[in-house]
């Protein structure tokens, strides 16, 4: 149960709690005047709630993930931001993993775990690379990217980069400008020579449902598509311009009504008369049959 108005009287306290998702580091309390036995018995009546070393939140059972985060670079020390994954989340470049959460710190490069906390150390982490989010201190969507280049694959580094592109959250020459600034470091060539092959925002899939038709196409050496492109008053998932093809990954709950069904013809419809096809592919289809997509998308690329 949430316990904020039993400390209504302590309006500093309070402020700080709601800046920082509701929760709060000891020393943080002590800054505030407030001496260990006070926090003592705060805990002891269930008004704060210890979840991590030196970190409490207001007594409440269910954290937010932004909680999670806070606590986890407030546990770790006062130049602690959250980074890497963790750091891809809370832009929204991706679906935020809370099972474990990755912050950094300024120091000699290297890395160690404390708990559910991966910590990393940069000798290299500059001030123009850290802001806040949501109070939350976290590395820019630069430095951010770098760093996750170091703990992914390839193609979730192109989906998060094509994300910060799509949010604007940044720009590729930003982006190089970056990477330049950290000769040596593997996330920095891996960004690098994702920039140089990978035109940043053309594959921005929504849904983890339309990245398995990109996984179709890399897979069957077919070239990839411009996603989510609007053509007059219509959205297309994906395009292949020079071609006039359209393809539509149809699932069930965005497509399954009535009215939808309507939408879809009526739009293909319009679209066929301006010169463009539509092919469209089921959740079935993309994972049980992905060869037969191949095929059909290939001969409707006219062989490519």
């Amino acid at each position: 149960m949430h316990r904020m108005g039993a400390l209504a009287g302590e309006p500093r306290l309070v402020a700080l709690l709601r800046r920082q998702h509701d929760v709060v580091a000891r020393r943080q309390l002590r800054a505030l005047g407030f001496s260990d036995r006070k926090i003592g018995s705060w805990v002891a009546r269930g008004l704060l709630i210890r979840i991590d070393r030196g970190v409490y939140a207001v007594g409440r059972h269910r954290l937010t993930g932004e909680a999670r985060w806070m606590a986890a670079v407030l546990a770790t020390g006062d130049r602690a931001v959250l980074s890497h994954a963790s750091a891809v989340g809370l832009w929204g470049l991706r679906r935020p993993d809370l099972s474990l959460v990755a912050v950094v710190l300024p120091g000699s490069s290297g890395r160690g775990r404390r708990g559910r906390v991966t910590v990393h150390s940069s000798a290299q982490l500059g001030r123009e690379e850290v802001t806040t989010k949501v109070g939350i201190p976290v590395t820019r969507p630069e430095r951010t990217l770098i760093d996750f280049a170091e703990v992914t694959e390839r193609r979730p580094l192109e989906r998060a980069l094509d994300e910060a592109v799509r949010l604007n959250l940044t720009t590729e020459a930003r982006l190089r400008k970056a990477a330049d600034r950290h000769p040596g470091r593997l996330g920095a060539a891996k960004l690098s020579t994702v920039l140089s092959e990978h035109a940043a925002g053309t594959t921005a899939t929504e849904n983890d449902f339309e990245e398995l038709l990109i996984a179709v196409c890399d897979d069957h050496a077919i070239p990839r598509p411009l996603c989510q492109v609007w053509i007059g008053n219509y959205r297309a998932d994906f395009l292949w311009p020079a071609q006039f093809l359209i393809v539509e990954t149809d699932g069930r709950a965005a497509h399954g009504t009535r009215k939808a069904f309507e939408d879809d013809r009526a739009r293909d419809t319009e679209l066929t008369v301006t010169g463009y096809r539509t092919l469209r592919f089921t959740w079935r289809q993309l994972t049980g049959e992905p060869g037969w997509v191949a095929r059909k998308l290939g001969q409707a690329l006219g062989g490519v």
